[in-house]
């Protein structure tokens, strides 16, 4: 991939995971939305570890924060433990087959609620209603086309 794709696909795809976010859902299903940034942000980490790595989880998590209002650096704490993660273990993760990864990316969604009640519990937030914990099936379950869709952007940039 030239370097000139590289700069304009990261921020861009985390640009549109922001989008995602902030999309209004109605209520009933509002628990269920998948923790985009950290699906693209674990894609990249996976992928292009020089390019993506706990700098590029921190600086995302605090854009998050400043773009949805959290807690400032909440969003950042929690990618940047998910980046680590990934990073340790990316050699195995990236041969595996597509649906151990949405496996192994589901375990990671579902550490980060914990990560995410851990904090509320700490600085006495309220905790998020249980349907929320069902997001990190949803990620899992979206992984797979996730991951072939930004592979195939990323595959198209490369110089034949």
């Amino acid at each position: 991939m030239n370097r000139r794709g590289r700069l304009w696909l990261l921020p861009v795809t985390v640009l549109v995971a922001l989008l995602l976010a902030l999309l209004p859902l109605p209520a009933p299903v509002q628990g269920l939305r998948p923790y985009w940034l950290a699906l693209v942000v674990a894609y990249w980490v996976i992928e292009e570890p020089g390019h993506a790595g706990l700098g590029f989880a921190f600086t995302s998590g605090v854009v998050a924060d400043l773009v949805t209002g959290s807690l400032l650096g909440e969003h950042a704490l929690r990618l940047v433990v998910m980046a680590f993660i990934l990073q340790r273990f990316r050699a195995q993760l990236r041969f595996f087959p597509l649906g151990q990864q949405a496996l192994a990316i589901g375990g990671l969604l579902l550490n980060d609620r914990v990560v995410a009640a851990a904090l509320h519990l700490l600085l006495g937030l309220p905790q998020l209603p249980w349907p929320y914990w069902l997001a990190p099936l949803v990620g899992a379950l979206l992984w797979a086309p996730l991951f072939l869709v930004l592979d195939a952007f990323r595959q198209a940039r490369r110089p034949r």
